[in-house]
């Protein structure tokens, strides 16, 4: 399903049997080949293995859909707005999360949801971070070796500083009002657990009708890419809310 919008055209994949649903839970994939090399920005975003959508496959629940982000998986006209800003320094602009912004709204939709579960993958969810923040609409927030502190996270591995992008930290303590499960690989490298812990530290909003603390899944054995989807359709099933009839 291709989601237009003023700015990009994202991709949306939808299983056949979905037809109506109150809640959607919505997967958000990560940045995918955003450089060939170290120096090197690729032509296109397009995962090679995209885990999210693999994830979303392997949900536990009946209404998960996938939705990919700008520049990925689209060419030809759908192509438009894509420049290697948008996988570089703009990964995390305004006018991304504005873009996936619309397309939930044209999600909920399509399926008549009134409210969402965001579940977001490294890059992704940074994404789902963001806007959850700006949305009233999501009931939950799911991060998978997430990159929740995008400034720690390039001074970690030796990035150029994302100038052109929003830090999902900046919204950590507005985020306290979400019930959120975060799940995190021990022997992860690309995202440590260092930079959930930094997003989860600046979160310090006193607010008595804030959420119950995030709960925080470690795998010892799970980098950044295994064994995530083998052990999702168990995984998944710790995030079960009413509204998801799971």
């Amino acid at each position: 399903m291709l989601l237009s919008g003023p700015v990009f055209d994202l991709q949306a994949f939808v299983p056949a049997r979905l037809q109506r649903a109150s809640q959607l839970t919505v997967y958000i994939e990560g940045d995918g080949l955003a450089w060939v090399d170290r120096h090197t920005p690729s032509f296109a975003p397009t995962p090679i293995d995209p885990l999210a959508l693999r994830l979303a496959v392997a949900d536990a629940g009946a209404r998960a859909v996938y939705l990919a982000r700008p520049c990925q998986y689209t060419e030809g006209p759908a192509f438009k707005g894509c420049h290697p800003r948008y996988w570089g320094s703009h990964r995390f602009a305004p006018e991304v999360t504005g873009a996936m912004g619309l397309a939930l709204d044209q999600l909920k939709r399509e399926y008549g949801a009134s409210s969402l579960v965001l579940v977001g993958y490294s890059g992704g969810a940074a994404v789902a971070a963001l806007l959850a923040e700006r949305r009233r609409d999501v009931v939950a927030l799911v991060t998978v070796a997430g990159t929740l502190d995008s400034e720690l996270w390039t001074q970690q591995q030796h990035l150029s500083p994302l100038h052109g992008s929003l830090n999902p930290k900046d919204m950590a303590s507005r985020l306290a009002r979400l019930p959120q499960w975060h799940f995190t690989g021990q022997r992860d490298r690309v995202v440590p657990d260092t930079v959930l812990k930094s997003f989860l530290g600046a979160s310090t909003d006193q607010n008595p009708e804030a959420a119950p603390a995030p709960v925080v899944h470690v795998e010892p054995d799970f980098d950044h890419h295994c064994c995530w989807a083998k052990a999702w359709p168990a995984l998944s099933r710790r995030f079960q809310t009413p509204e998801t009839g799971r």
